[in-house]
């Protein structure tokens, strides 16, 4: 993205302005950018909804949720300061003749050429008439020298079909470098740190492949329900919810090549390569199933067969991963909160001391990249126990992001996403054609699990790991599933 003249305005314009990820993401995040002086000026923040609002009663809605969700204060010079950036346009996303209006209120703030991001904080069902919209009005053009961005949230189509044809709808609008497609979990300081842990020391990268390394686990746990998402939740499900952007984006981070340099192509290329390198997933090496009440849950359709945890085996086909398996796994009302990656090293070819476990095999070495809430890296291996023979004990080499950062030093990741949109850095968002090669691995199963019914649909209670069948999947590879963060804290 091309340097706008200096003074040059900017507009962050927010489709969906009343939502609840405005109110507790978006606006605290750009508060906090506007404390550490990273928001560029001059700035104008734009909410559009249908809602009647005036300018003030605006303002004074948004600081209530940004003082729940920072737990401080909002009323104070800093976000005073703040709150006069910050404006309210009511208009109607799928009217046409709105959107004059709205580029004509844009330019009374502008007062001049000016640069614009559109993020669409909507339902995935106002994509298109906002995008559309923005071309007829010619508001996504970029000229005199300012850019135009969008960002758009996920979900980001329901199946590959519908991913395609929005990415044909908004290429038709916007040009490929203007389209920023958010993960928040991209966002999330422990998630890049899994690119800096792995390139910016030298100890790893030879031990990162099928040589050394056993297996590899992905996990996302969530303890909460279904809860007031169960509308969306029961036509998405785990699959769609999770897998096809959470966590196969940080298996491409664990499994792709070191990028030439960090900038956005290189990185994305290499996501792009490793995801082209997973076999087709078959419906065998998954696992399905919904906690035990799901069905009472408001919203949810009677004899819905939608499945709210699952699990699945990957296999990336490449030199360096070539018959390792990933094992990723997510659920809801698991009774835990929790996101990690475990690297289990293999097992040493000889052990001449007592280092067996009950079944007779080797403890192995252990490796927890911890996303949250334990934000961290622990190392697991095996020490001599004072005074024994040969009795050995696994312990841990840890580091805390708190201890080592202060408890202040993990910020939220839409402040790292927006600052990243807002100066053209595409780096730790997703490309079209990342987003289509996810679906591809992903449709498969999700055609097998609702039009085939396979495999079957298990139960878990509430508050437990997840149905024992995912656990009979993994011990039928001889292996069990780790809860390496859960055993750090």
């Amino acid at each position: 993205m091309e340097r706008s003249p200096a003074g040059t305005a900017t507009s962050i314009v927010i489709f969906g302005a009343s939502g609840d990820l405005t109110e507790r993401k978006l606006i605290p995040a750009l508060y906090t950018l506007h404390r550490t002086g990273r928001l560029p000026d001059p700035l104008n923040i734009v909410g559009i909804s249908r809602t009647p609002y005036s300018h003030e009663d605006f303002r004074d809605h948004l600081c209530e949720f940004a003082t729940e969700v920072l737990e401080e204060d909002c009323n104070n010079d800093a976000w005073n300061d703040f709150a006069q950036h910050v404006y309210y346009h009511a208009g109607n996303s799928t009217n046409a003749d709105d959107y004059a209006k709205l580029d004509e209120f844009l330019q009374s703030l502008e007062n001049g050429p000016a640069n614009r991001l559109y993020y669409l904080s909507v339902a995935p069902n106002l994509y298109v008439p906002i995008v559309k919209n923005l071309g007829k009005q010619g508001m996504a053009r970029e000229k005199d020298g300012c850019w135009r961005n969008i960002v758009v949230e996920k979900p980001f189509g329901h199946d590959l079909k519908s991913a395609q044809e929005l990415n044909d709808v908004i290429h038709h609008v916007f040009d490929e470098h203007q389209i920023y497609r958010i993960d928040h979990y991209l966002g999330k300081e422990t998630a890049q740190n899994i690119l800096f842990f792995r390139f910016a020391n030298t100890i790893w990268e030879p031990v990162w492949n099928r040589n050394y390394v056993d297996h590899v686990q992905i996990t996302v746990l969530e303890e909460v329900e279904v809860g007031h998402r169960a509308g969306y939740y029961d036509h998405a499900g785990v699959l769609r919810d999770m897998f096809q952007n959470h966590l196969l984006q940080l298996l491409a981070l664990v499994a792709m090549e070191p990028p030439a340099s960090f900038n956005a192509d290189a990185l994305r290329n290499e996501k792009v390569k490793v995801l082209s390198a997973i076999r087709p997933i078959q419906p065998r090496d998954t696992v399905r199933a919904r906690y035990e009440g799901y069905l009472q849950e408001p919203g949810v359709v009677q004899n819905s067969m939608t499945a709210t945890y699952g699990a699945l085996k990957l296999f990336v086909d490449n030199w360096r991963w070539q018959g390792v398996p990933f094992y990723l796994r997510s659920g809801k009302a698991t009774g835990v909160r929790s996101s990690e990656v475990v690297i289990q090293f293999k097992s040493p070819p000889h052990m001449m001391f007592n280092q067996l476990t009950n079944d007779g095999n080797f403890k192995p070495n252990t490796l927890s990249l911890c996303i949250q809430p334990d934000e961290g890296i622990h190392l697991k291996f095996e020490a001599k126990v004072p005074g024994s023979h040969q009795e050995t004990r696994s312990v841990d080499m840890d580091f805390h992001y708190r201890e080592s950062f202060g408890t202040g030093s993990l910020p939220d990741a839409y402040v790292r996403l927006l600052l990243d949109a807002l100066n053209g850095d595409a780096s730790l968002f997703t490309r079209s054609d990342e987003i289509e090669m996810a679906w591809r691995l992903i449709e498969p199963v999700l055609d097998a699990w609702e039009q085939e019914n396979t495999p079957r649909l298990a139960v878990y209670p509430r508050g437990t790991m997840g149905p024992i069948e995912a656990d009979e999947f993994l011990s039928r590879d001889g292996r069990a599933w780790h809860a390496g963060c859960e055993d750090h804290e």
